[in-house]
């Protein structure tokens, strides 16, 4: 009797499995079951875009501002937190181009373009900010924001340096920091993943129109509209339009200076690199001395203190003793135990002192890169414009130059 019931309640139980099986299938993810009406909340979680096959997805350019250095707002944390300005300056903009490297090589974008600031035109930004960089460890903190404002990605990227980089002969010429940069580049093709064709070709015609509206906002802020802080395409201009075609010739102009600057960032970082690979395998070796000091320090004064602990014990039992004999190896032992002790605490001072030889070692490395990291002046060919100064003030110039050719050209029968 109880192995029927027994089989009566599995045949039961399988028939609701099958019949919530089916349910499932019927609803889908996200349905509500019934076929019609609303869908579940879960349905508009975000998932990759399927294209159809042979859809190609148009190559987003990209933006890479000069990082963040990340420096503390009171100059009197520096040494404190073991940053050294000058060097974490010159790793903004090498870091900026490791990263553009880094993303040239997915082969998933266009254009992928090093500037002084986000001011320049490009569809994506990638923004970063150097949150650690020491040698052994670096942390990078990257943004990513379209034409249209909307937020691509927030994450921090982390690597670790391992033991053996440097004692691996195929690691020679290779950075130990290049890791933490593929991790960024790769997750933000992850990203790109989640778009649509149509709406890549909407961000790209969505750049030209901004483009467009830094020479004359009446023009083409009509085809947007800004809803906190975000713009999104409401119409398109006429690709016959005269200003509109005007702006795209000014445009091409833009994109030749740009790819022009990108030599700057490149030999900025060729110029540093012999330099500063060596401050990241002496700054990694001095970390390590300096955690085996500091362990060594607190084993030799642990050490110390149990010895000097065990004299005081035997001068104590001494002390209470009634034989010549035990108070006479009573005195001996606090005495032995006393001498032992303070020497182990002696040698805790001196490495203490070599541990601040240490820290004191990894100043020097950071401030001779600092002096060799003077700013550089960039010097282009065309001859109808003069630029000097540092990439940004040159960069601030060429606009103002853009400017002036806008306005000289703003009739529409004068050819460019």
């Amino acid at each position: 009797m109880n192995g029927i019931i027994y089989l009566r309640k599995s045949i039961a139980a399988t028939i609701a499995f099958a019949f919530l099986l089916t349910g499932c299938a019927a609803g889908g993810s996200g349905s509500s079951g019934l076929g019609v009406g609303p869908v579940m909340s879960s349905s508009y979680f975000k998932s990759k875009v399927k294209e159809k096959p042979g859809v190609q997805k148009p190559k987003l350019d990209i933006i890479i501002p000069v990082f963040d250095p990340g420096l503390p707002k009171d100059p009197a944390n520096y040494e404190k937190e073991g940053i050294w300005p000058e060097l974490r300056r010159a790793e903004a903009s090498r870091f900026a181009y490791k990263m553009k490297l880094a993303l040239e090589k997915t082969g998933a974008f266009g254009a992928v373009r090093v500037m002084p600031d986000k001011t320049a035109t490009g569809d994506l930004y990638v923004m970063g900010t150097i949150n650690e960089s020491n040698g052994e460890n670096v942390d990078i903190g990257i943004k990513v924001y379209d034409i249209s404002g909307k937020r691509w990605l927030s994450k921090s990227f982390e690597h670790e340096v391992t033991k053996d980089f440097y004692s691996n002969i195929r690691n020679k010429d290779k950075d130990p920091y290049d890791p933490v940069f593929k991790k960024a580049a790769d997750q933000l093709v992850k990203k790109l993943d989640y778009h649509a064709a149509g709406d890549l070709e909407k961000l790209q015609t969505l750049t030209t129109l901004r483009f467009g509206a830094n020479f004359s906002e009446a023009a083409f802020a009509q085809h947007m509209q800004v809803k906190r802080g975000v713009a999104s395409l409401i119409s398109y201009p006429d690709e016959n339009d005269l200003m509109l075609k005007r702006v795209k010739a000014i445009r091409v102009r833009d994109q030749l200076f740009t790819d022009q600057m990108q030599p700057h960032y490149e030999q900025f970082s060729q110029k540093m690199d012999d330099s500063y690979a060596i401050w990241q395998k002496q700054s990694f070796t001095e970390l390590e001395a300096e955690r085996q000091s500091n362990r060594e320090t607190v084993k030799n004064a642990l050490a110390g203190v149990a010895l000097i602990g065990l004299a005081v014990l035997s001068a104590v039992a001494g002390g209470q003793s009634d034989t010549y004999a035990g108070s006479a190896a009573g005195t001996t032992g606090a005495v032995i135990g006393g001498v032992v002790g303070a020497s182990f605490l002696e040698k805790s001072f001196q490495t203490s002192k070599e541990a601040k030889f240490h820290r004191e070692a990894l100043s020097e490395l950071g401030q001779s890169i600092d002096n060799e990291m003077a700013p550089q002046v960039v010097k282009f060919e065309k001859s109808t414009l003069k630029l000097t100064g540092s990439a940004k003030e040159q960069f601030t110039q060429w606009r103002a130059f853009l400017k002036k050719i806008y306005a000289e050209e703003a009739t529409p029968d004068v050819q460019l």
